[in-house]
C-alpha cells in the first residue's frame, strides 16, 4: 500500500474532445489532483458538471466557455488539449493568457522545443512565463514520449548512430468528428487536387511544427547539429468505399496519410519521423503494425516495437492511446509545477510515481 500523496495539485482541464475528456477522467480519479475548472468550446457543454462530461459522479466543478472565468481561478496548472488546427502555433494567444495569469501549462500538442524557432518566436511565450512566474511544457505521445523520451533513451545502447527513425501507425476508423476527419485531416479528398508537400496543406500545416520541434530536440539530445527539417509526405487512395465512424470515404479518395519529416544532418537525412494515419490497411507495409516502431541503425542496431492495450475487463470506447496520454499528463504535473519559470522541454524520463497514487501497484 503506497503512502498518501503529500500534496494535491489544483488543475484545470482545457477542452474536452476525445483526448481532453480522457484527461479529465484521469484528473477526477487521481488522488493527487484537485480539479478546479474545466474550459469547453461548445455552448452545449457549458454549464454541465465536469462529472457529467467525463461520465463520472458529480464533482461540483461546472464547465465554462468563459476564458475570463478560467483566468480568475486559483490553479497550479492547466492541461491544454485544444483541437489541432492549422497553422501550428495558432493556440499561442490562449496559452499566453494562461501563462501570464500565473498558471503552468501542459500542452499535449507540441511546444516540446520552442527554442528551435528562435528568439522572435519564443519571445511572447517567454514573456508570458516570466509575467506569471510559470512554465510551459509538452506532454504528448508522438511527438513526445516516442521520440523525445523512448528513442533517445534507447540510443544509450549505441556507440555510433547512422540513422534513427520513429514510425507511428494510427488507425483512424474510430475517429468520430467529421469536421476533423474530412476538414482538418483531409480524408476523402481527391489525390492530385492538392500538393501534400505545400506549406499550406492543412494536415501538415497543423502538425508540422510540432514534429520539427521533436526532431530538433532529439538531435540536441543526441549531440548532433540539425541543419534542416524537410517534409516528404504522401497520400494513398481508398481501394473501396469505406464506412468509418466519421462518415464515408469514397473509393479513389484519400484513405491514408503518410506524413514524414526528415532531419538533415551533415547534408543527408539521418533522422525520420513517419506518421501513418489510415482508414484501411491496404497501403501499410504490414496488416497490423504496432503503434510505434523505433529503428536505430548504428553499432549496434536497435529495433523497438510498442503497442498499447487496455486493462482486462475495460469495455469502454476509450482508446488505449487516449489512456496513455492521460497517464503522461498526470506524470508531468509535478515536473512542470516544480520547474523554474520559462519554456521547458520534458525530461527524458517522467515515470509513474507511487507517491502520488494510491492505486496501481
Amino acid at each position: 500500500m503506497s503512502e498518501p500523496p503529500t500534496r494535491r495539485y489544483r488543475v484545470v482541464q482545457w477542452a474536452t474532445g476525445a483526448m481532453g475528456k480522457t484527461c479529465l477522467r484521469a484528473l477526477i480519479d487521481h488522488p493527487a489532483v484537485e480539479l478546479v475548472g474545466v474550459f469547453v468550446y461548445s455552448r452545449g457543454k457549458a454549464g454541465l458538471d465536469a462529472g457529467e462530461i467525463a461520465r463520472r459522479p458529480a464533482t461540483g466543478v461546472i464547465a465554462t466557455n468563459s476564458v475570463e472565468e478560467i483566468l480568475a481561478l486559483d490553479a497550479d496548472v492547466v492541461i491544454h488539449c485544444a483541437r489541432i488546427s492549422p497553422p501550428y502555433g495558432s493556440d499561442h494567444d490562449e496559452i499566453e493568457q494562461l501563462l501570464a495569469a500565473g498558471k503552468n501549462v501542459i500542452s499535449i500538442n507540441g511546444h516540446s522545443h520552442p527554442h528551435y524557432w528562435g528568439p522572435q518566436y519564443c519571445g511572447r511565450l517567454e514573456a508570458a512565463c516570466a509575467k506569471g512566474g510559470v512554465t510551459l511544457m509538452n506532454a504528448g505521445l508522438n511527438p513526445g514520449f516516442a521520440g523525445e523520451q523512448l528513442a533517445v533513451v534507447a540510443s544509450g545502447l549505441c556507440s555510433k548512430i547512422d540513422h534513427l527513425e520513429i514510425v507511428e501507425s494510427a488507425d483512424g476508423r474510430s475517429m468520430r468528428d467529421p469536421n476533423y476527419v474530412f476538414g482538418v485531416l483531409g480524408f476523402g479528398a481527391k489525390p492530385g487536387s492538392f500538393d501534400p508537400n505545400a506549406g499550406d496543406w492543412a494536415p501538415a500545416s497543423a502538425v508540422g511544427g510540432m514534429y520539427a520541434e521533436m526532431l530538433a530536440l532529439v538531435a540536441e539530445r543526441l549531440g548532433i547539429a540539425l541543419e534542416a527539417v524537410v517534409p516528404d509526405h504522401q497520400v494513398f487512395a481508398a481501394t473501396e468505399d469505406l464506412h468509418v465512424a466519421a462518415g464515408v470515404i469514397r473509393q479513389g479518395t484519400v484513405s491514408h496519410l503518410n506524413l514524414r519529416w526528415r532531419g538533415i544532418v551533415g547534408g543527408r537525412a539521418r533522422l525520420l519521423v513517419s506518421i501513418h494515419w489510415h482508414m484501411e490497411a491496404a497501403h501499410l507495409d504490414e496488416p497490423k503494425p504496432p503503434l510505434w516502431k523505433i529503428r536505430i541503425e548504428g553499432e549496434p542496431c536497435v529495433d523497438i516495437a510498442v503497442d498499447l492495450a487496455k486493462r482486462a475487463g475495460d469495455a469502454t470506447r476509450t482508446e488505449p492511446e487516449q489512456i496513455a496520454l492521460a497517464g503522461a499528463v498526470i506524470n508531468a504535473i509535478s515536473v512542470v509545477c516544480a520547474a523554474a519559470p520559462g519554456l521547458l522541454s520534458r525530461p527524458m524520463a517522467t515515470p509513474f510515481s507511487a507517491r502520488l497514487a494510491d492505486k496501481g501497484l
